[in-house]
């Protein structure tokens, strides 16, 4: 498991439950003490920790996130990438999340049953959530949801989850019910792995071509804004997000593949945050000048670094071979050495 994770804070954001890239962080203080961006500086820590305690969170400016890599689609159940969730994440919505002590709690769902036999579960939707083009949420749309990921043309990692449901159920405009075939452990967070499409502009459309794909609607804290490929996604915040307004009013997320650029744009100023490398993290954030400019943060994760075998190939057709090879590698010591003792052993 790593021990690390992004997470912006954006008012009462907390994580959705969809897989989560590995992060270190690096905030300038001014984002810790004010939710916002001063273009260009670097605010000395201690006066920041002292506005912070004198001052309440602004509503207003930019963040700016950097990312080695670029999204492949906005569309949650198709994203197969770290960075597709990540900016995906802040437009959509699933039935539940996760809050930072790692509890499921309601997302769209205000609450839940779940039969003493454990196979059925009742969600009951929030009301008056409305989708960013002004269209009201509802059972309907999580319908939809749900048939387009079990549906064979649909290429996604998260079916095998739903296929696992015997019966799904639209009770009225704020009830939906799904029974399962049989008990299912992770039956209530995958939920939160389905974030909702609105039926009302997708009917009938192939998801995989559509223009949704790269400009999408959604009703989460931020909507979408623009996306300069190779270079730029810009959201701005949903000043009627149901859980409420964001502090930061645009969110840009920069395109910057060489970890060693972007790392200098860090240190001038051009990005306000981003994931560091464990030689980042251990050597080259341990300066004068880091521990008084950046707060640099360390979080667990869900997510996980694995060798995957290419059973096409004769050779690992062979189980006692790809099992041979996984007692072969020594983890704890990759762990070591490559990782800088910033992960422990899957198990």
């Amino acid at each position: 498991m790593g021990q690390h994770v992004r997470n912006i804070r954006i008012k009462k954001r907390v994580l959705p439950l969809y897989p989560l890239s590995v992060y270190l962080l690096l905030l300038l203080s001014i984002l810790l003490s004010s939710g916002c961006r001063n273009e260009g500086n670097a605010l000395d820590k201690s006066d920041s920790n002292n506005s912070a305690e004198n001052s309440t969170p602004a509503y207003g400016d930019t963040i700016i996130v950097g990312s080695i890599g670029e999204p492949s689609v906005l569309i949650p159940m198709l994203a197969g990438d770290s960075a597709s969730h990540e900016v995906a994440g802040l437009i959509f919505n699933g039935l539940v999340k996760y809050d930072t002590d790692l509890e499921i709690i309601g997302d769209l769902a205000e609450s839940w049953d779940i039969s003493p036999d454990g196979l059925t579960i009742t969600f009951h939707l929030r009301k008056g959530v409305r989708w960013t083009d002004g269209v009201e949420f509802t059972a309907d749309d999580v319908m939809f949801g749900y048939k387009t990921i079990i549906d064979d043309k649909t290429p996604t990692a998260y079916k095998e989850d739903f296929l696992q449901v015997k019966r799904a159920k639209v009770l009225d405009r704020y009830t939906f019910r799904v029974t399962y075939k049989k008990p299912f452990a992770p039956a209530l967070s995958s939920w939160g792995n389905l974030p909702v499409l609105p039926e009302h502009l997708l009917r009938g459309k192939d998801i995989t071509k559509a223009a949704f794909r790269r400009k999408p609607v959604g009703m989460g804290p931020f909507i979408f804004q623009k996306w300069i490929p190779g270079e730029k996604i810009v959201l701005r915040s949903n000043h009627d997000y149901f859980e409420g307004r964001p502090y930061i009013d645009h969110y840009i997320y920069r395109i910057i593949p060489d970890p060693s650029t972007m790392f200098l744009e860090l240190r001038t100023g051009g990005i306000d945050l981003m994931g560091l490398t464990p030689v980042q993290y251990k050597k080259q954030t341990d300066t004068e000048f880091f521990r008084k400019n950046f707060h640099k943060f360390r979080y667990p994760t869900f997510a996980y670094t694995y060798l995957g075998f290419n059973l096409k190939y004769g050779l690992f057709t062979n189980r006692k071979i790809r099992q041979a090879i996984a007692y072969a590698i020594n983890k704890q010591e990759i762990i070591d050495i490559v990782l800088f003792g910033l992960g422990r052993i899957a198990t």
